[in-house]
């Protein structure tokens, strides 16, 4: 019996003829809530250097207090102070503190019953080693100098049962709603190294170049990407050429923006819309400014406007934005298949 030799299942990759671009990114997300009329309650306790917490149908006191009543469903309407000393119920000792946590010296996470309390208070407490934490130990708060409402208004506890008193608050707060909404911001930094084909991109863009890439072969066959991919997202088949591109092309769709958030450069209404860009057969999305929003349709012949040459990096975002160019609509027949 004759058997086939078995492929090497590992594929041989070319190295890449162009220069492969790497930088570190970090994303920037602020999450911002409303906390609500009970949770509210707790956060400007805090930061009167109080801690309270919600009275359940059955006596229970929860702290932090809890929205409903664990028993009725009810939304929480009674609320009373507890002690801010308590019991140490369990622990963990944290060896090697991370950015962010309460200290950056080892210390202990610690689930704390306050006087008054019924639940546990997760909080860090300031000991030395261990050795200096047990279950069933008493301990108390030590405040910040500047309250915002935040848990972190404490600052954390500390062995013995003796009340600490919150100094006066130091923090500059805002007269409307005392502090009902709570930002925490969210950053994530990563090293990103683009693919040949998104460094050729980069590397045009930040000379003033669009440059997009034609596919060899395949469902793609002829089809030309912007920006430009490796393969074919369709069926992998590799690229054919770079092709350098003009700044002009028409909406393909639209959207107008009228709801205005936190962090929006630009004022309301305004267009986020597909752009086919001359010679391309992918959109782009990007804003349509320089005209009024409910004057933008699809077809509309557009422009780059680009940033100050002395303000280009390696992005997209050196094209501020496009803008009408006043040549005729485009026949609807020439892009109906890019909608």
């Amino acid at each position: 019996m004759r058997t086939s030799p078995i492929a090497d299942p590992v594929a041989t990759v070319p190295p890449p003829t162009a220069t492969i671009l790497s930088a570190q990114l970090t994303n920037h997300f602020d999450y911002t809530r409303s906390l609500g009329p009970v949770l509210s309650v707790f956060a400007l306790a805090l930061r009167d250097g109080r801690i309270v917490g919600s009275v359940n149908s059955d006596g229970k006191v929860f702290v932090p207090p809890v929205e409903f009543d664990t028993v009725t469903g009810r939304a929480s309407a009674e609320f009373v102070d507890v002690a801010t000393v308590g019991t140490v119920v369990s622990w963990s000792w944290q060896e090697q503190p991370v950015p962010a946590q309460p200290s950056d010296r080892p210390f202990a996470w610690a689930l704390i019953r306050l006087d008054g309390a019924d639940t546990a208070l997760l909080h860090a407490v300031a000991v030395d080693s261990p050795a200096a934490m047990s279950t069933g130990m008493r301990v108390h708060a030590t405040w910040r100098a500047a309250r915002t409402g935040l848990i972190t208004d404490i600052a954390h506890f500390a062995p013995g049962d003796s009340i600490e008193q919150a100094p006066n608050n130091t923090a500059e707060l805002p007269d409307d709603s005392r502090g009902i909404i709570v930002r925490t911001p969210i950053s994530t930094a990563i090293t990103h190294s683009a693919t040949e084909a998104e460094s050729v991109f980069l590397d045009g863009i930040a000379q003033g170049r669009l440059i997009g890439n034609r596919i060899a072969s395949g469902v793609d066959a002829g089809r030309v990407y912007f920006p430009p991919r490796d393969v074919s997202p369709a069926d992998g088949a590799p690229s054919a050429e770079y092709v350098d591109l003009p700044d002009t092309g028409i909406v393909t769709t639209f959207c107008i923006v009228n709801v205005p958030f936190q962090g929006q450069r630009i004022k309301p209404p305004y267009v986020a819309a597909y752009v086919l860009l001359d010679g391309t057969d992918i959109p782009l999305l990007h804003l349509i400014l320089d005209c009024p929003a409910d004057e933008v349709r699809m077809g509309m012949r557009v422009k780059a406007v680009w940033l100050p040459q002395d303000e280009w990096e390696h992005s997209v975002g050196n094209i501020s934005h496009f803008q009408p160019t006043g040549e005729p609509d485009a026949e609807y027949a020439t892009y109906q298949e890019h909608v």
